[in-house]
């Protein structure tokens, strides 16, 4: 019998081998050949939906060249040429600025406020663009902010937050896909038109806390810390079409120098807490009790520009600068609260300090009394999130320093706040 290798080595089976090795080449370079096609046909599918992709996105800033995704801020660029031209308050003082300010309260909206409420409103608005009314329900806090647009000749905005707000969209709205229209909020209509404005603005955040103001205003936030106030800018959109509006700067909107934010917080189980980073870069008013009525007439509205005030505000930190007496006060508490409690002031609100005494005591009122209520606000808080125990037991001496440093009539309200917190924890 033939052995296997004859076998396989037989003519006849080489010819099959051949046949089936053209056989594996026909078969791979047919499939080659289908593959190829079906990239190809792929290839012009995909440069199709690449064309018709672009084809639409062209045609939509065609149309918007036609018709603006801002319609509310093209009608103000529309109109703004018309608008009257501004007057302004120019002989005032802060004290004056103040009274005109409470008895107008009074005598237009039947809203009465201490003075010392009003003398720690406007000082606080001269220290940050940002200031926070708390207190119980009923006390006046947003109406304070309302009065004093009214007073100004510039009504307030007032931007209800909503629980599930979260992001920048929330305040400024966002651009719709379905309509090709930018859904423009109120805030955002007002930034625009502060832009181009001198007046003072004052957006109300009502309820600022019933959503996490860290996640909402994040960008508010960090944009204020910014030194340069001509490099504040928000983005808008991504990019900017031909026929969008004239102070959108490639789809971004400049945070205006002249808009304060004041937001009311409520605290209870609705809400959420406000943390350190917002309460560092505000400015805190309470408002635990309302104001007993008083006789007030010749109100007026006194329209002063944001330059103005901020004049005003800089020409009290010069000629009243926080007295050394004062000063020597604060590096002992300062070491104090550094010693037996690890809190200290910061350098940011070493800054506050500089201007609020100042400002306040060009209101009319004393620094002391300005001191007393920034300590309690800004630095006496962080108690709140110490040892429980510990803060009991050291609450008292506490107090007894701080009569042996300010003396027993001074910062009342400091002392009251620190036994009020010893109760409560």
């Amino acid at each position: 019998m033939p052995n296997f290798w004859d076998t396989i080595t037989h003519p006849a089976f080489i010819i099959i081998y051949v046949v089936i090795i053209i056989a594996i080449v026909i078969f791979v370079v047919v499939s080659m050949m289908i593959n190829e096609k079906r990239f190809s046909a792929a290839a012009k599918r995909l440069n199709r939906t690449t064309r018709e992709i672009e084809e639409e996105h062209n045609e939509e800033k065609s149309e918007a060249n036609a018709v603006s995704r801002f319609s509310m801020l093209k009608q103000y660029d529309e109109k703004r040429g018309s608008l009257p031209q501004e007057t302004f308050e120019k002989d005032i003082t802060l004290s004056q600025f103040c009274e005109e300010f409470r008895i107008f309260a009074a005598a237009r909206l039947g809203l009465y406020y201490d003075i010392s409420v009003i003398r720690e409103f406007i000082a606080g608005l001269a220290v940050s663009r940002i200031l926070i009314l708390q207190g119980m329900s009923g006390t006046g806090k947003t109406s304070l902010a309302y009065a004093f647009g009214e007073f100004l000749g510039n009504p307030s905005v007032i931007i209800p937050v909503q629980p599930m707000w979260k992001e920048r969209t929330d305040l400024l709205g966002y651009y719709n896909e379905f309509t090709k229209h930018f859904n423009e909020t109120l805030l955002l209509q007002k930034m625009y038109e502060a832009n181009s404005r001198e007046d003072m603005y004052i957006t109300i955040l009502d309820e600022l806390n019933i959503a996490r103001v860290e996640y909402y205003f994040a960008e508010f936030l960090s944009l204020l810390e910014i030194p340069d106030p001509e490099a504040r800018y928000l983005e808008v959109v991504s990019d900017q079409w031909g026929n969008d509006p004239a102070a959108l700067k490639e789809g971004r909107i400049k945070l205006p120098e002249n808009m304060w934010f004041v937001g009311t917080a409520n605290n209870d189980d609705s809400t959420f807490a406000i943390s350190d980073k917002v309460y560092d870069r505000a400015m805190v008013l309470n408002l635990d009790r309302k104001s007993a009525p008083f006789q007030a007439s010749g109100s007026r509205v006194v329209r002063i520009s944001a330059r103005r005030f901020t004049e005003l505000a800089a020409e009290a930190v010069k000629t009243r600068s926080v007295e050394a007496e004062n000063l020597e006060r604060l590096q002992k508490l300062d070491a104090y609260l550094i010693e037996k409690f690890q809190i200290t002031f910061g350098n940011r609100i070493m800054r506050q300090i500089m201007t609020y005494l100042p400002v306040y005591a060009a209101c009319g009122g004393e620094q002391v009394d300005a001191l007393d209520d920034i300590i309690a606000k800004k630095v006496l808080r962080k108690l709140e999130t110490q040892n429980t125990a510990y803060v009991r037991s050291e609450a008292e001496d506490l107090c007894n320093f701080i009569d042996a440093t300010f003396g027993e009539d001074g910062m009342a309200r400091c002392k009251e706040y620190v036994r009020r917190i010893a109760r409560s924890i």
